[in-house]
């Protein structure tokens, strides 16, 4: 099976929501409480976060991410905020992505991860850079 990794439009983001919901959904579920389901869709439906989606030959799709573009000092971040599917992550579809953030001026990429998805990630030549930590007050 062939993946092709294509942003979607947003004037089809409401047509499409229910197709990447669950994929999104589930992404969010290990950031416990940053953000939820509905305030991810209406960060893509307002244009703050794109939506990306990983589909095959039939245009049936596999997996979804939802990425933040935005300016640093010395870089243009495309920041992962959340990625869920089966089977979408390949050299292919990783080089996809990257072209399609470098279409946008993004000059780094980035996200956080648990320690499973942080080893998958490494075969792309994703380092650590930093250690997250954090304590409710």
């Amino acid at each position: 099976m062939t993946l092709n990794v294509q942003l979607v439009p947003l004037s089809l983001i409401h047509q499409t929501w229910h197709l990447v919901e669950k994929f999104i959904e589930d992404a969010l579920k290990w950031g416990e409480d940053d953000y939820t389901i509905e305030q991810a869709r209406q960060n893509i439906a307002d244009g703050k976060w794109m939506l990306v989606v990983a589909v095959d030959e039939q245009q049936v799709i596999h997996g979804a991410a939802a990425i933040s573009i935005y300016n640093m000092p010395n870089a243009r971040i495309a920041f992962v905020v959340a990625i869920g599917g089966k089977l979408i992550s390949s050299p292919e579809t990783y080089e996809q992505l990257c072209t399609l953030v470098k279409s946008f001026g993004a000059t780094r990429i980035r996200g956080v991860a648990r320690e499973s998805i942080a080893r998958l990630w490494k075969r792309y030549g994703f380092e650590e850079r930093y250690i997250l930590v954090e304590a409710k007050l």
